[in-house]
């Protein structure tokens, strides 16, 4: 796994199933640099267990994230076709029909790879023939991107770890507060809390005032 903190998310063009139905052909974040923030998350599989409870969870929050000028996109190693059967699946059926927000297909395994949460690794074994190491499906890896597609925060959860969709709400609203009022946000804040000026004499005040 690397650290992305701060740098350009790595580029990638793939297939996608957007509006739960349509195939699109050379999806990209790219479309949205200089005009939306990113939430892309990756999860193992496409009809699993876990999986489903995460991407419904980010669905029904989804108006959140679109009121803090925020885009949702979810990733896996699934192929476009797996993605439509399931996103038209029942939920009663262990589907996740209903979800709007896009779904890459990562068939090759590069995006992962590139974002660093590929749970496993290509070697060259005594034959000289590669293999794979590990499990070929993406550990449950978050980024927030900026609008000038900057990585400004990662989460990476072990396969049977799901994830907090409020926290990634939280992170959102400390990267705009930050973006909007230069202050810096301290352990725990959330959105109306008080943040602090990046100077010892900010800090020392903010700790006073929490005291209280």
């Amino acid at each position: 796994m690397i650290n992305l903190i701060g740098k350009k998310a790595p580029h990638f063009s793939e297939e996608a199933v957007v509006n739960g139905f349509e195939f699109v052909e050379g999806f990209s974040l790219e479309q949205y640099v200089g005009k939306k923030n990113v939430i892309f998350f990756f999860y193992p599989l496409d009809f699993t267990f876990v999986c489903p409870t995460e991407l419904i969870a980010f669905q029904e929050q989804l108006a959140e994230f679109e009121k803090r000028d925020t885009v949702v996109v979810a990733c896996s190693v699934d192929s476009k076709y797996s993605h439509w059967a399931w996103l038209n699946t029942e939920l009663n059926k262990g589907g996740i029909k209903g979800v709007t927000y896009p779904i890459v297909a990562d068939l090759s395994k590069m995006i992962a790879w590139n974002y660093g949460v590929l749970a496993g690794e290509y070697k060259t074994n005594e034959a000289n023939h590669v293999v794979f190491e590990g499990n070929p499906v993406a550990f449950r890896g978050l980024f927030l991107i900026d609008k000038n597609g900057i990585i400004r925060h990662q989460v990476i959860n072990d396969l049977p770890l799901g994830r907090s969709v409020d926290e990634a709400l939280r992170m959102v609203d400390a990267l705009n507060f930050h973006e909007e009022n230069g202050e810096v946000c301290p352990a725990n804040w959330s959105k109306g809390k008080e943040a602090l000026k990046a100077t010892a004499e900010g800090i020392a005040s903010y700790l006073e005032h929490s005291k209280n």
